[in-house]
């Protein structure tokens, strides 16, 4: 794939010790951008993402298409959609998959613990998009869950860990609640408005119709937990080695995006022409809520970047589940290589 008018010219990417990247440019990087149009190179393979199948993950991929930004930096992909966190993982351990783009990444850092392949290579959607929502009448706070029934996912995995986050914040101790391992938030929705939990998370693209579902929002996780990085990208460490260019390629592409729908004035029409491709008229409100909120909170990590305190927030709370023993020095989990290289051909492209 080429395109038209990108003001870079090739770079040449080298391993080092351990698969770590170093990035030599063939010229200083002020100086391509001065040098006038030239196409980034052909690569040598396809890079392979894996990501949820949650419907604004459809959504968001299907207005990456509709974009053209992997074209814009010549990179081939395919793309999976699975259910869950356990298949991403095993996508990715077991090489059938080089990264996954749009994920809570809690997990990954036991895994790594454990000896995975694995290495977080940059934010994504730092918000949590998402509320806690209840049908039971019985249930005006977050405090009057108290030994009421709570839909999430597994124990440890996204939607439990923050639900137990915002429950100590609101000095609820996690014992005294009944978690129910549901799956995914549309799953836990649809539990919440048929009264066969207490209480769920769920995203916020049903915020604005709480009356027509019957429920109500009695918190909402991005205010109250805004330290808590909600989505990352995480990549095999096989493919951190043998595929970085590409990595770097595809990073850039989402990172356009996310840009796109932060700034652009066309980005509600172009986000509604994605959603309405995947969801269908029908929900036509629900899509709109997804985009707005993502332009009035600016949700996603505008230059890719995590910091020291976000992986360590993370990993305390997988301490204290006991699902990680120690905690991991940032090198060891993050390379953030990746996502500065991102930056600088977004810029490029500007």
């Amino acid at each position: 794939m080429k395109t038209d008018g990108l003001c870079l010219s090739r770079r040449n990417f080298v391993r080092v010790g351990g698969g770590a990247l170093a990035l030599a440019a063939a010229s200083p990087f002020s100086r391509l951008m001065a040098a006038g149009a030239a196409e980034l190179p052909d690569l040598p393979y396809t890079v392979n993402i894996v990501n949820t199948g949650s419907n604004a993950t459809l959504v968001v991929q299907a207005l990456l298409d509709q974009l053209g930004y992997l074209d814009t930096f010549n990179v081939k992909t395919t793309t999976t959609n699975v259910s869950d966190g356990t298949r991403l993982m095993g996508s990715l351990i077991s090489g059938e998959s080089d990264i996954c783009i749009l994920s809570g990444f809690s997990q990954v850092l036991p895994a790594i613990e454990k000896g995975a392949g694995l290495k977080v290579v940059a934010g994504a959607n730092q918000l949590i998009a998402q509320a806690l929502y209840t049908s039971n009448p019985e249930i005006r706070t977050v405090e009057d869950l108290k030994g009421k029934t709570i839909g999430t996912g597994a124990i440890g995995a996204l939607l439990h860990q923050m639900v137990v986050a915002l429950l100590r914040k609101h000095g609820v101790d996690p014992a005294e609640v009944r978690f129910v391992n549901i799956g995914s938030s549309g799953a836990v929705f649809k539990s919440v408005v048929a009264g066969k939990v207490d209480a769920g998370p769920a995203m916020t693209d049903v915020y604005d119709q709480q009356e027509f579902y019957g429920v109500r929002a009695i918190a909402d996780f991005w205010s109250e937990l805004p330290e808590y990085p909600y989505q990352g990208s995480y990549a095999s460490q096989r493919a951190v080695e043998a595929k970085p260019e590409g990595l770097i390629r595809v990073l850039a592409a989402y990172g356009k995006m996310y840009r796109f729908m932060m700034d652009d004035p066309g980005a509600e029409e172009a986000f509604m022409k994605a959603y309405q491709s995947v969801v269908g008229a029908a929900d036509e409100a629900q899509g709109r809520m997804m985009i707005k909120f993502t332009r009035d909170y600016q949700t996603y990590s505008r230059d890719l970047m995590l910091t020291q305190t976000q992986i360590d927030y993370m990993q305390d709370l997988n301490l204290e589940f006991g699902i990680q023993k120690e905690k991991l020095p940032f090198d060891r989990v993050v390379d953030l290589s990746f996502a500065e290289e991102a930056n600088k051909l977004i810029e490029a492209t500007q």
